[in-house]
């Protein structure tokens, strides 16, 4: 797996916190940096070491799912893809204006989860972990900051359209993982 591929990934993946983020903007009457940095440490955090976690889970069970992991993939990719996007339809969540560790690490573990299945993709597609998560959680503290500006600043419009591009991305990458191991797209 590519720089292209991995930013896009670590992209499709920030999107719920991303969309939490544009929440979060939404509940602060006086946005403040430590607002972006408190948001940015938390996602950026967790959607780093979630993968890492899911990593080494999966290269514990490595040589049972060799032959299967690009189906693997695909799934996990596929299902977290399709949950994000069922969710970019549902009801809004409730705000809370909030940055403490009893309400911010409960959301940084929801909005982290499917990074933990991505870990385990890794290990099946022997991508380098370091880099991958450190482009993961620099790409989600990015996108985490810059959504609670545009939550303080624009509103809830881009929450749900966020949640719906990160979960097409992830299951492109699912299918582009899928035709790339069974050779589709190589013509000899």
């Amino acid at each position: 797996m590519g720089f292209l591929e991995l930013f896009i990934l670590a992209v499709g993946l920030s999107m719920d916190a991303f969309a939490v983020s544009v929440c979060k903007g939404l509940s602060v009457k006086r946005l403040e940096l430590k607002h972006a940095l408190i948001t940015g440490l938390y996602f950026g955090g967790f959607q780093a070491a979630m993968p890492l976690i899911g990593y080494f889970l999966g290269r514990q069970f490595e040589c049972l799912i060799t032959s299967v992991d690009h189906w693997i993939a695909f799934v996990l990719l596929g299902l977290i893809g399709a949950n994000m996007i069922r969710e970019s339809f549902g009801c809004p969540e409730e705000l809370n204006d909030s940055f403490n560790p009893k309400t911010m690490f409960p959301l940084a573990v929801a909005t982290s989860i499917d990074a933990l299945a991505i870990g385990v993709t890794f290990a099946c597609l022997k991508v380098k972990i370091v880099p991958a998560i450190s482009l993961i959680g620099a790409t989600t503290f990015i996108l985490s900051a810059i959504g609670i500006k545009i939550g303080n600043v624009f509103g809830a419009k881009f929450k749900s359209k966020a949640e719906f591009i990160g979960g097409a991305v992830l299951i492109i990458m699912g299918i582009k993982i899928l035709l790339e191991h069974l050779e589709v797209f190589n013509i000899h």
